[in-house]
């Protein structure tokens, strides 16, 4: 292997290393510019359902600014237990202390041996569904809620407030939470009436009436987001397109500033999706610290002061996998229970600008394959094997393009030698003898590059395919192929600078492969030190231990496989050649014009 074969390699590394982040550098989002989270600038009157009007005899009031605290009204005698909702996908406990929602469970969904639930909370009594009267600054109701369950699938929480220091500023809150069979998504209704019949509801804080969070976390349940094996996105549907956020931090929430169909929390196989319907409403994004979690992820949804005695709003938020499936059922109203359509929620998916392709492809012969193989991980085997049968042509033309670089290594010594001190000669002649024989410089080289196009699209397909998500190949071991295998998990600890917290068994498989597979393959040129071929052999499986060290399972069995059929390739190449090189390819000259050679006969003699 000469300087260009040890180039290709080593740009081959790079490549890898970039290769997972390359979609982000080239098409950054757009920036969203934060702005106060207590003013909201440019609001008016949202579309309600169902707004109640006040009556045509009274007069119009004025909705004043509270000159004290929302206080809720004395009653006794409230329970102070949940209620549970479940239905075929989901069951759903709300606790009537805030009327909130404490657990959502996927019920076709593990994490563990436990439902994925998409209420991720810390150490504190924290909740999702939070009321706030005011922004996502205020502090969420907490007061008993009198609890009366309609019918199968809706339940109603209600209580009556006042505004402290005001008389007549009484107001009744109602929140329904409506589910239906066979749905992720379910609607929430929040209904105020004044007590004081055509006053204004008096919530008016700097424009703002109430917020609905969702926190303080989504699930499933983990240990860090460490963007390769689980993350939270931030995203919206405005005017049909994607906005990513990608600036919200712990102190720095980022509000939408324009209508919008829908925001969203994406995690990397779930996501929780509320729907706008670009009302006039204001989506807070968050990543607000909470107890006993490593990270927040908050929701917000905002809305503007109320100009009525008595109003309903209705809210519908979608809490469930990512996957096609489920979420393009909200584009068509005959394929939900909803009736939602045009609401775009597959924009929630990552997309992948580069290999997007070639990985749909994969995705598609894998889950053709799965329909008769049950087991994901043979599943891979057997698409390696497809893979390298398609790349066994370029395979084979590298072998025969090293056999015959390694064939002409004398006569390119020679060649050094004779014009060692001018280097324009040395280069003329080693072109033509590259012609000469049929020597390709660069023919071992192209088609292992080619074969990078499928390691990037399968690291997307390992990564992000749901159904790998849990899938088992060996019990105990690779329990799951979209994460990284666990040989010795190492408890709390982790290892110092490197990271790590568990010993896997896949990386040091893919070593010993690939050092088995380089040394079977490597040809070493005339040109080529001691240290370079140290570098090749040892180097270079080493650094691509450390790179591939907490990469989906998956995507190593795919690899170790791959460097097993290689191996084998290689080995009956050797075998059935022998020492004897390759022929050069055949030369095709240009078409010859005029009488065939030969030997030139004289005019015919007369007997």
């Amino acid at each position: 292997m000469d300087r260009r074969t040890l180039l290709a390699v080593v740009l081959s590394v790079i490549v890898i290393t970039i290769g997972f982040s390359i979609q982000s550098l080239l098409f950054p989002p757009p920036e969203v510019v934060p702005t106060d989270p207590t003013t909201q600038p440019g609001q008016t009157a949202p579309q309600t359902v169902s707004p109640v009007t006040p009556d045509s005899d009274a007069p119009a009031q004025p909705v004043a600014a509270p000159t004290g605290t929302v206080y809720a009204v004395a009653r006794d005698g409230l329970s102070t237990t949940p209620v549970v909702f479940q239905s075929d996908l989901i069951r759903v406990t709300m606790d009537p202390a805030g009327a909130t929602v404490v657990s959502f469970e996927l019920l076709d969904h593990m994490d563990g041996e436990s439902p994925v639930d998409m209420v991720f909370r810390g150490a504190d009594d924290q909740r999702a569904m939070t009321l706030h009267f005011g922004n996502h600054r205020a502090p969420a109701v907490t007061e008993l809620f009198e609890v009366t369950r309609i019918d199968g699938n809706t339940f109603e929480f209600r209580r009556d407030f006042a505004i402290a220091g005001q008389e007549n500023s009484e107001f009744t809150v109602i929140r329904r939470y409506r589910f239906r069979p066979g749905e992720y998504m379910f609607q929430h209704d929040v209904e105020i009436r004044n007590r004081n019949p055509g006053a204004f509801i008096p919530l008016n804080f700097d424009g703002t009436a109430y917020t609905i969070g969702y926190g303080p976390q989504i699930g499933p349940i983990f240990e860090q987001l460490d963007q390769r094996n689980e993350f939270r996105r931030f995203l919206a549907l405005q005017g049909g397109r994607r906005q990513n956020y990608n600036r919200v931090s712990a102190n720095n929430p980022q509000i939408t500033t324009e209508r919008i169909t829908w925001a969203a929390i994406a995690g990397k196989y779930f996501a929780l999706i509320a729907v706008t319907d670009n009302r006039e409403l204001t989506a807070v994004l968050a990543r607000e610290p909470r107890s006993g979690l490593a990270e927040g992820a908050q929701l917000y949804i905002t809305r503007p002061v109320i100009r009525a005695s008595a109003v309903e709003d209705r809210f519908q938020y979608y809490v469930g996998p990512k996957t096609p499936e489920i979420l393009n059922r909200y584009d068509n109203a005959q394929d939900n229970a909803w009736g939602r359509s045009g609401l775009n929620f597959s924009q929630v998916q990552e997309s992948r600008v580069l290999f997007g392709w070639l990985e749909n492809i994969l995705k598609w012969i894998l889950q053709i394959i799965v329909r008769f193989v049950p087991n994901y991980g043979i599943a891979i085997i057997i698409l390696t094997i497809l893979v390298k049968a398609a790349l066994y042509p370029l395979t084979h033309k590298s072998y025969e393009s090293n056999a015959r670089m390694q064939a002409v290594q004398p006569k390119m010594a020679e060649i050094r030698e004779r014009h060692k001190d001018n280097q324009q000669k040395q280069n003329e002649e080693m072109a033509k003898l590259y012609k000469k024989e049929g020597v390709n410089p660069l023919g071992g080289c192209l088609p292992m590059l080619a074969q990078f196009p499928f390691f990037l699209a399968m690291y997307g397909l390992f990564n992000n395919h749901f159904d790998l998500r849990g899938a088992v190949f060996i019990p105990g071991w690779i329990s799951d192929l979209s994460a990284p295998d666990v040989l010795v998990g190492f408890g709390d600890f982790t290892l110092p600078l490197l990271g790590w917290t568990a010993l896997r068994g896949l990386p040091i498989i893919f070593v010993g492969t690939q050092l088995l597979s380089t040394k079977l393959t490597q040809t070493p040129s005339a040109n080529q030190s001691s240290g370079q071929m140290k570098f090749m052999q040892l180097g270079l499986p080493i650094i691509f231990f450390f790179i591939l060290y907490n990469v989906p399972s998956g995507l190593l069995v795919y690899w170790i496989f791959s460097n097993v059929l290689t191996v084998g390739q290689q080995y009956y190449y050797n075998k059935t050649r022998g020492n004897r090189p390759p022929p050069a390819p055949k030369k095709t000259g240009p078409t010859r014009i005029g009488p065939p050679s030969g030997p030139k006969k004289g005019p015919r003699k007369r007997s």
